[in-house]
């Protein structure tokens, strides 16, 4: 079972303690993980632009990619979501053939797969994980 973490479920799980950090640190132990350069960009963008970057939170968003599976995201032939700059989310599950997607975004959330990826929120993930 291959999965793939959006951007807004790894900050919430890199920033804070809970429900996102025990849904993507139960994920760690039992599926790969696909991730791509872009994305891994967006989150450091974003957790550099909203939080300053300790030593500790580097050191955890290196460890969290040496677990993954890097891809190059798909060539889409036509956008696919609402919001255009969640196509590159959807390329990066197409080309790292994940079989789950999970996020927090309603535009994503709203697709509910995308070329046999089933697009999950943490909630839904946990329990799909956990029964």
């Amino acid at each position: 079972m291959r999965v793939l973490f959006d951007t807004n479920v790894l900050f919430a799980a890199f920033t804070t303690k809970g429900f996102c950090e025990d849904v993507v640190d139960e994920a760690v132990g039992a599926c790969p993980l696909v991730w791509s350069v872009p994305l891994r960009e967006e989150l450091e963008s974003s957790l550099r632009r909203k939080l300053k970057l300790g030593p500790g939170a580097l050191a955890a968003l290196a460890a969290y990619a040496r677990l993954c599976e890097f891809v190059e995201p798909a060539a889409l032939t036509a956008p696919v979501c609402r919001d255009p700059d969640d196509d590159v989310v959807l390329a990066t599950a197409l080309s790292g053939r994940a079989d789950y997607l999970v996020t927090g975004d309603a535009d994503l959330l709203a697709l509910k797969s995308h070329h046999g990826t089933k697009i999950l929120s943490p909630r839904e993930f946990w329990e799909m994980l956990t029964t």
